[in-house]
């Protein structure tokens, strides 16, 4: 999608959020819920694992409600119990060997439903449909499609290479060696990982073409399967063998989102004084994990203590930094909101592949800035940012959680910025407006003290 489809701007109407603007440093402690990657990753685990497992402090969000139902719909039990933490009870999951088909599966917006489910459905008896919101429907799955029909799954896409499909489970895949180019989404490689254990005689992926993205992604979910008693070999950076066998039982506490954090500690950032974000692992693989070199870079001060991460404000602002965020692109939006109050321009690259996200998210952030009054530039393969003065305005989140919490700390310091749709923060983060008024709260209450 261009640049000037992003770029018509209307004015703000009933229902939009206003994102409202703080004059005082903040000082917030907040927590956030669980990874959506590490939550939907345990969740296909726990389906094909040797018995029941439990997930302790799991996310609830649309991303993770159509994973439970997408396994519902293959047989599998999800029941809710009381957990201890304060965002939503725990699971425990029942496999079901085999797994049923004739089904639909719904993936809604949600990439990793789409990649990891299409790779365990060849597990089922029967056909399993899957189909997803009519704005996912243009998201990369003709390599996925490609895979997996290499290992014996037989699927039918009426050669559009695209959603919907229908897979003919037969009860297992047969695997084997797989080539597979996977530089439009590191979900290709995630999905078929996951799955391999229980394919026949396992899988050989080897990955062709350009770099891959995401690569914490891909080390996450093989620290997952090892953590189930499943040793993934990797002879070189391209190449991963998984044997056949049993996925362990267990267990699993999922860490706090620290993609989802980033907003919150960015927001220090922008209005100055500090926020921590409880519960920071100290070893993490997800990608928001690098937000402690990443943050410092642009000119932050951060801390770990108590098994919080504190972000201050430096004494120096922003600074316009180059950044190869091929490992982070999830942080792409936030990044290019701070980079409009830097002292210089911004270059990110190594992000081409998320213009097949939920929107095409490189050009929807040119487009938002340039309707606020900024520069921003499309490269091949990222985007270029130039602070320049914003005015007020509307910002448009385009089915996408991260372009709307974007907008959220553009209007820290722009009065009069609206986002058209915050609730599509529900997919990955449904907390975010009550967590958001509770960061603005916090300067607030500096200012009373």
């Amino acid at each position: 999608m261009s640049v000037a489809e992003y770029s018509a701007v209307p004015s703000a109407a009933d229902g939009d959020w206003p994102a409202p603007t703080v004059h005082e440093p903040l000082g917030a402690t907040l927590s956030v819920p669980g990874s959506k990657s590490l939550t939907n990753r345990e969740l296909i685990l726990a389906a094909i694992a040797d018995g029941p497992g439990r997930l302790i402090s799991p996310l609830h969000s649309e991303d993770s409600a159509r994973m439970i139902e997408a396994l519902r719909a293959l047989g599998v039990q999800v029941q809710e119990v009381a957990g201890t933490g304060s965002f939503g009870p725990d699971l425990v999951v029942t496999p079901a060997n085999p797994m049923s088909g004739e089904t639909v599966v719904d993936c809604g917006q949600a990439g990793t439903v789409m990649r990891f489910v299409a790779a365990i459905a060849g597990l089922a008896r029967g056909e399993v449909t899957l189909t997803a919101h009519e704005t996912a429907l243009h998201r990369p799955m003709g390599e996925m499609i490609k895979a997996l029909r290499a290992v014996g799954s037989d699927i039918d896409d009426e050669g559009t290479w695209s959603l919907p499909f229908v897979i003919h489970g037969h009860g297992h895949v047969r695997g084997g060696d797989v080539e597979i180019d996977a530089s439009g989404s590191s979900q290709f490689v995630s999905g078929l990982l996951l799955a391999a254990p229980r394919f026949d005689v396992g899988l050989t992926l080897r990955h062709k073409g350009r770099r891959l993205p995401s690569l914490p992604h891909i080390d996450m979910t093989v620290e997952a399967l090892g953590h189930r008693g499943v040793h993934v070999e990797r002879p070189n950076a391209n190449e991963w063998i998984v044997p056949a066998g049993p996925v362990r039982a267990k267990d699993v506490a999922i860490e706090p989102d620290l993609s989802n954090a980033a907003p919150f500690l960015a927001a220090a950032m922008i209005a100055g004084g500090h926020v921590s974000i409880t519960g920071w692992p100290a070893h993490s693989t997800q990608p928001g994990a690098l937000l402690t070199e990443i943050l410092p870079i642009m000119g932050a001060r951060t801390q770990r203590r108590g098994g919080a991460l504190t972000v201050t404000a430096g004494s120096s602002g922003i600074h316009g930094v180059d950044l190869d965020l091929s490992a982070a692109s999830e942080l792409t939006p936030t990044l290019c909101a701070l980079a409009a109050f830097a002292d210089g321009p911004t270059t990110i690259t190594g992000v081409g592949h998320i213009r097949g996200h939920e929107t095409d998210r490189i050009a929807a952030i040119v487009g938002n800035l340039r309707a606020l009054g900024g520069e921003a530039h499309e490269l091949p393969d990222g985007i270029r940012v130039v602070p320049r003065p914003l005015t007020g305005g509307l910002w448009r989140a385009h089915h996408d959680h991260r372009m709307a919490t974007a907008g959220a700390l553009i209007g820290l310091a722009v009065p009069g910025v609206f986002v058209d749709d915050i609730g599509t923060t529900r997919k990955t983060l449904p907390e975010f407006p009550q967590l958001w008024a509770q960061l603005v709260g916090s300067a607030a209450g500096n200012a009373e003290r």
